[in-house]
């Protein structure tokens, strides 16, 4: 820009117009956020399925980094918005048939026009998404169908709402209530389990947490209490108290975790059912649950599996696990003493 001496235009304002020239000649500087999509406790018993913060707004060309602080998998995936049909959810990542052909690379952009995920990470891995277009975009963990968040993207000339210390004061809180909350279900899933008899115990328990963006998850991966003692003849009941899915499994984990093993009945209340004698048979549940929510306008569901009965002949130390989150340490304990 030139400036010419002249009575209409004084020294202090051409100055000022030089200086305006170059502070907008400045590119906008992306900002670089920061949150979670995952957390658990020590013993890793809890599971947070929650993004934290759940809703965030962010300018045009920020990016969003999210850690996955847990060991239990999960993804960060936004389908292609605002589409009619509605995008189609898959199952897992990369496979056919969904409204994601693939996954995408870290550090992939999202404008609302195809689908951006992440693989299924877990255990400190990160992921990153650019987001060049303004709008307000669904974000959804595709292994967990009750976790979901929302990012608002805003034109460079709003201002945002918060600041990245704002969210990291919101993430901490959010986790220690979804911690606290969990330590009661625990406290829940015992006495559950306990209301009827010394021979029930619940596969798991959890709840929603709703939000304003979305809403969490939050799983008590044990099955409560971990050690029941019976006697042989007993028959021993384990309720899924989760909208997580569980097994229960004795002996060898199968190849295909959803269906039951063989020699698995069904009583009339639609319970299956198993009888063991030794401590070396393998029996399988087969996947208990989720619990299916119904929907105005579309057919009702069928009652869920949630029950497995196990009948023990014989008296022994029979252990058994969740073949979908032993590696959570969510295992368990029958001792069966001799019949009186």
């Amino acid at each position: 820009m030139k400036c010419f001496n002249s009575i209409q235009v004084s020294a202090v304002v051409c100055g000022m117009l030089v200086l305006a020239e170059l502070i907008s000649a400045q590119p906008v500087h992306a900002e670089q956020w920061r949150a979670i999509a995952s957390a658990q406790n020590e013993d890793k018993g809890t599971q947070a399925g929650a993004f934290l913060p759940n809703e965030l707004w962010v300018h045009i060309g920020d990016s969003i980094t999210w850690t996955f602080a847990a060991d239990e998998k999960h993804t960060v995936t936004f389908l292609k918005q605002n589409t009619t049909p509605q995008q189609i959810r898959p199952q897992r990542p990369g496979l056919l048939g969904g409204g994601c052909p693939g996954t995408t690379p870290d550090g992939s952009s999202f404008d609302g026009s195809s689908c951006v995920t992440s693989d299924e990470l877990a255990a400190g891995q990160i992921y990153t998404v650019n987001f060049p277009t303004a709008g307000n975009f669904k974000l959804v963990c595709l292994l967990h169908n009750a976790m979901a968040g929302a990012v608002h993207v805003l034109d460079s000339s709003e201002t945002l709402p918060y600041d990245q210390a704002f969210y990291d004061r919101q993430t901490d809180e959010g986790l220690a209530e979804l911690l606290s909350e969990a330590s009661r279900l625990e406290s829940r899933g015992i006495a559950t389990a306990r209301r009827t008899s010394r021979k029930e115990v619940s596969a798991g328990i959890g709840e929603f947490v709703e939000t304003g963006g979305g809403h969490h998850l939050v799983s008590v991966m044990r099955f409560l209490p971990g050690t029941i003692v019976v006697r042989a003849g007993d028959t021993v009941e384990w309720t899924l108290e989760s909208p997580t899915t569980h097994t229960v499994t004795f002996g060898i984990e199968p190849a295909d975790l959803g269906p039951p093993s063989a020699g698995v009945t069904v009583d009339s209340d639609g319970a299956r059912h198993a009888v063991v004698s030794s401590p070396t048979e393998d029996a399988h549940s087969g996947i208990l649950g989720p619990k299916g929510y119904d929907r105005g306008g579309l057919a009702q569901l069928p009652l869920d599996v949630t029950r497995f009965r196990v009948t023990f002949t014989h008296p022994g130390i029979f252990n058994y696990f969740c073949a979908q989150h032993d590696d959570l340490g969510m295992v368990g304990k029958v001792i069966v003493h001799r019949s009186r």
